[in-house]
């Protein structure tokens, strides 16, 4: 599989309390977890893949991050496996994933699992791991991770992760929470080459696009602090087998 990118355009909506909605526009990596793209020259500040950013951080490879996880699990993936995983990559150095999302597949190409990773603007991450169904109807899983400090850690989400390719489309809803609180997010987008001359291009058109959602989530948490959201406490973190 070639590396490709996708001009991104990603949506929450909350509502339950004050209600509330923003969008941001982005672009995003779909790459083999086992042949990661190197771009030329001075082009490596724009995309960089560092194991460091992923599960553990710990293992040499995001690949061994991953396949460490899925044996915590007890579904560990046969010789053989591709993974494609749809992400962010560091740009001049800094990276920060909302979400980044794997989709895990067999010898025969049949698709077997689908990991959800979820970070936290407090450095912690979480991974849901769903079957297939998630990239074809919807996957469930309660939540259990604290993201948003506006949002307890309860509730479920419902996941629909296909795998993209011409178009990305993506939407997670959580529901259920003791607050009253829903939240959707989406994320729509277009498939585009990803060579040096579109990652420049996306690159020019979103400048230092991961700094960008970093800044955004919190210039967003401070409107809806301003608009008298309640703070929600932030419980101790609990490391995750398989994440630590």
């Amino acid at each position: 599989m070639k590396p490709a990118l996708y001009e991104a355009d990603i949506r929450h909506v909350r509502a339950g309390g004050p209600a509330y909605a923003l969008r941001h526009r982005t672009y995003l990596w779909l790459v083999d977890l086992d042949e990661l793209p190197r771009l030329p020259g001075p082009l490596r500040t724009l995309a960089r893949f560092d194991p460091r950013d992923h599960f553990g951080g710990g293992r040499p490879t995001i690949r061994a991050g991953l396949d460490g996880f899925l044996a915590s699990r007890g579904v560990p993936l046969p010789p053989g496996s591709r993974v494609r995983m749809l992400a962010h990559a560091r740009v001049f150095g800094y990276v920060f994933n909302p979400l980044t999302v794997y989709w895990c597949h067999g010898p025969d190409g049949a698709l077997r699992q689908v990991v959800a990773e979820v970070h936290n603007t407090y450095g912690g991450r979480h991974c849901y791991l769903l079957g297939p169904e998630a990239a074809e109807a919807e996957g469930s899983v309660p939540k259990e991770f604290y993201v948003s400090p506006f949002l307890d850690v309860d509730g479920a989400y419902r996941m629909r992760l296909p795998a993209p390719e011409g178009r990305l489309a993506l939407s997670v809803q959580l529901a259920g929470g003791a607050d009253g609180a829903r939240l959707t997010a989406t994320v729509r987008g277009v498939r585009r080459p990803a060579g040096a001359r579109g990652v420049l291009r996306a690159a020019l058109r979103h400048p230092w696009s991961t700094a960008a959602v970093a800044v955004g989530i919190r210039f967003h948490g401070i409107r809806l602090w301003l608009r008298g959201v309640p703070v929600r406490p932030r419980p101790r973190p609990v490391p995750q087998e398989g994440v630590k």
